[in-house]
């Protein structure tokens, strides 16, 4: 059983969540925030799997909340809703542990996959909006010298992995692109989160741009098999 906490200022959308998630055998909404401050009391007390979290909210934003959620050191995950698939606030949280985000318009189905895949700790929904949203914010700011010198602790095919995951590649396509077993590509997953001191395959996206080792506007291994797909 997978269990939510559903926070968001709006009664009438946390009732529309938690009705919805509800209804699926395997999801349990342990309980409701109306807030950031409620949002992080209620998870370290419940400690849900997931927290389904709107960005703006009052006393304590989501961005803020999600940072003391994920600062426990608890494997709960923490899944942005918002409104907007360019927003400050979204790729603050990602930077600050957030698996995910989701817009609040998305179909119904969609919602409920989100919530699996992220208390399965895959992360990064919908691929392509993400990397959108993570280049529009790592195209307005220099590099980081930090990140960078990060990058140097991983081997090359460490950063041929990670390449992959930016762009949005699964562990069983990043394994076909490289020609290695599924098994050998989640190894140097866990290499990579371990010298990078990442949580998830979020952070790692944003690490990849952060530190140059991707630059926005590089085209997906698909537009580079296919030029057809650039677009």
């Amino acid at each position: 059983m997978i269990t939510v906490l559903v926070a968001d200022d709006q009664a009438m959308i946390r009732a529309g969540f938690a009705a919805l998630i509800s209804a699926q055998p395997d999801l349990q909404v342990l309980g409701e925030a109306r807030d950031g401050l409620e949002a992080v009391a209620a998870a370290r007390e419940l400690r849900p799997d997931v927290v389904l979290m709107d960005v703006r909210m009052p006393n304590l934003d989501g961005l803020e909340a999600t940072r003391r959620i994920i600062g426990t050191g608890r494997d709960t995950k923490v899944l942005i809703l918002t409104t907007f698939d360019v927003d400050d606030y979204v790729y603050a949280a990602l930077r600050g542990g957030a698996s995910g985000f989701l817009l609040k318009d998305a179909p119904p189905e969609d919602l409920i996959t989100a919530v699996r895949v992220v208390a399965a700790g895959q992360a990064l929904l919908a691929p392509s909006v993400t990397r959108r949203l993570i280049e529009e914010f790592t195209s307005r700011r220099p590099l980081d010298e930090a990140e960078s010198l990060r990058l140097n602790t991983l081997t090359g095919r460490e950063r041929d992995v990670l390449r992959l995951v930016a762009a949005g590649l699964a562990n069983a396509e990043i394994a076909g692109e490289l020609t290695i077993a599924e098994e050998t590509v989640k190894s140097h997953m866990g290499r990579i989160f371990t010298k990078l001191g990442l949580r998830d395959r979020a952070q790692a996206v944003v690490f990849a741009y952060e530190s140059g080792l991707v630059v926005a506007g590089d085209p997906s291994p698909e537009a580079r098999r296919s030029p057809r797909l650039r677009s």
